[in-house]
């Protein structure tokens, strides 16, 4: 006989999901390995020659680079002697402010802050991301893609993104020549409902910089670093080289952040025998030690290694909140399937979600499923109404709008409309009427015609091949009588030469003000300090279309 209980829990969605008992051998463990070093620092005149356990003779050029760039040797030896569960009391206690906090955890070893948030629990780490994020306001992030690479789907689904709240937007190609096209229909589609939105476009690195200094994006993520020095070197990539990458995207006033996250290493088989937090806080260690402004962490595409093991959620809220201890910007993924289970991928947001980090997702689906190019995401289009009610639920600011359907069908056809009337003023291939109002009330990609894809991507090419940059968009947007979407757009070029918001945590208002970590720093040390959603947030958050109205009885 068979238990009809374990029967019926057996086809529950969770146990779909892969599991795995820890392995620290292959790096399967998400924290505290026993192959992790032991944390050390040794200084001589003012040179790190060792580091957690390794003399500078031994060191690889992840050790290097981090000696040398990335910590704060002033008071380093002072702090070291801190016994860690102390630093972790100190994360999470309200009476410690948040700039006593940073100068220590910037002047410690990446096997020493490991060891600290060892020490925690995700309560205690919810906590202390609540103090430690480094922006004071709360923000998200979305992923605008589909199928067919279909530039007018994206800016209609752009423009409702940026009204449902969105701060940046993501795109992404099937098909990599389509690139041009796609990044600026979501910069156009995003800024025809809301000046001020961030948009890039994520392909290969030196294909998204040279869409950057073009004029076609407003900033950049996808610029990966690894956590062991093999890893790094099957990418044909040094933190020197990532660094220079780097400087070549502020050097043209381009906002950027790198990416990394628990369990590439493992998933890549170069692990050391080594944690997964551990290696990601070597990252975030590179990260900070390039001078970048933030990074995209979580896991990110990897989340179905850490969500395997004992503990590997726990490591991913770790790896945020070691990103905002080294006073990094930090867009917490949250953004890739992970799981068959719906408790289990909102119990996996949640950890962002009530705290706030500077970009609870660093990429939240604003389309179907389906339709996400970035492998799908943990949350998609279909889930807009639970977000916004969960917010309403629990009083917390996730970055999102209630959003009636006529202002979403309004503001889907001016994106439409705005990308057809660029096309038409470049001379690119006809976007017709049908094609706008297919779009406009589109749900995703299956509800839009298919368009001539070799007359589109032969036409993207010849734009690029034509020196076509901003400027042109700007100049041909005007001229089709979308002077609001125009001065956006040029409003974004501005940007460039301002360098404002390439501050830690930039985003930008409706009016082009600049939000950093500069001016709006977090100051939480309790309750009705940092940030208090306002009343007039209050009201937007708790207003959802579906609830019911007394004055209409």
């Amino acid at each position: 006989m068979k238990s009809k209980r374990f029967e019926a829990l057996a086809a529950r969605p969770v146990n779909q999901d892969g599991f795995v008992k820890e392995w620290p051998e292959v790096g399967l463990i998400a924290m505290n390995s026993p192959g992790d070093p032991v944390p050390s620092l040794v200084i001589k005149d003012g040179v790190v020659v060792e580091l957690d356990g390794k003399a500078r003779k031994d060191f690889d050029m992840l050790d290097l680079f981090i000696a040398n760039y990335a910590i704060r040797l002033e008071k380093a030896e002072e702090y070291m002697k801190m016994d860690s569960l102390e630093i972790a009391r100190m994360l999470c206690d309200i009476n410690v402010g948040r700039a006593q906090v940073v100068d220590v955890t910037t002047s410690i070893t990446p096997a020493k802050i490991t060891e600290v948030l060892g020490k925690m629990t995700v309560l205690e780490m919810m906590m202390s991301m609540t103090k430690m994020r480094a922006r004071e306001i709360p923000s998200n992030q979305c992923h605008v893609t589909n199928v067919k690479d279909n530039m007018v789907q994206i800016a209609a689904d752009s423009a409702e993104a940026a009204l449902r709240g969105f701060d940046e937007q993501e795109t992404t190609v099937g098909i990599v020549r389509y690139a041009p096209f796609n990044a600026l229909a979501i910069m156009v589609g995003s800024n025809s409902a809301r000046p001020g939105v961030l948009t890039q476009c994520a392909v290969e690195e030196a294909t998204e910089l040279n869409l950057g200094m073009r004029g076609y994006t407003a900033y950049a993520e996808t610029i990966s670093v690894y956590g062991t020095e093999q890893v790094f070197m099957d990418g044909d990539d040094t933190p020197w080289s990532k660094a220079f990458l780097a400087s070549c995207y502020a050097s043209r006033g381009l906002k950027m952040r790198f990416t990394s996250g628990t369990g590439s290493e493992v998933q890549m088989g170069y692990s050391e025998g080594k944690s997964m937090l551990y290696l990601e806080s070597r990252c975030l260690y590179v990260t900070k030690g390039a001078g970048v402004q933030g990074t995209q962490n979580g896991s990110v595409s990897c989340i179905g290694v850490p969500a395997g093991v004992p503990g590997g959620i726990r490591a991913v809220l770790a790896e945020n909140l070691i990103g905002a201890c080294l006073d990094l910007e930090v867009a917490s993924s949250n953004d890739q399937t992970f799981t068959h289970s719906d408790l289990r991928r909102v119990a996996r947001s949640l950890m962002q979600m009530v705290p706030g980090t500077d970009f609870i997702c660093s990429g939240y689906g604003a389309v179907p499923n389906y339709d996400n190019m970035f492998a799908g995401s943990n949350w998609d289009a279909e889930d807009f109404d639970d977000w916004n009610v969960i917010q309403r639920d629990l009083k917390i600011d996730g970055g999102l709008n209630p959003v009636t359907e006529d202002a979403a069908v309004a503001a889907r056809a001016k994106g439409a409309r705005a990308i057809q009337a660029i096309f038409r003023e470049l001379g690119l291939p006809e976007i017709t009427d049908a094609e706008v109002e297919a779009a406009t009330y589109a749900n995703g990609s299956k509800d839009m015609p298919d368009r001539d894809v070799v007359a589109d991507l032969k036409a993207a090419e010849d734009m690029v091949a034509r020196g076509v940059t901003g400027v042109d968009f700007v100049k041909a947007l005007d001229r089709a009588g979308f002077g609001d979407v125009a001065a956006s757009i040029f409003g974004l070029l501005k940007q460039r030469v301002s360098g404002d918001y390439l501050h830690t945590s930039a985003i930008l208002t409706a009016d082009f003000k600049v939000i950093s970590a500069v001016n709006c720093k977090n100051h939480y040390t309790g309750p009705q300090t940092g940030y208090v959603i306002s009343d007039e947030r209050w009201e937007q958050i708790k207003n959802i279309p579906a609830e019911i109205d007394p004055a209409n009885y």
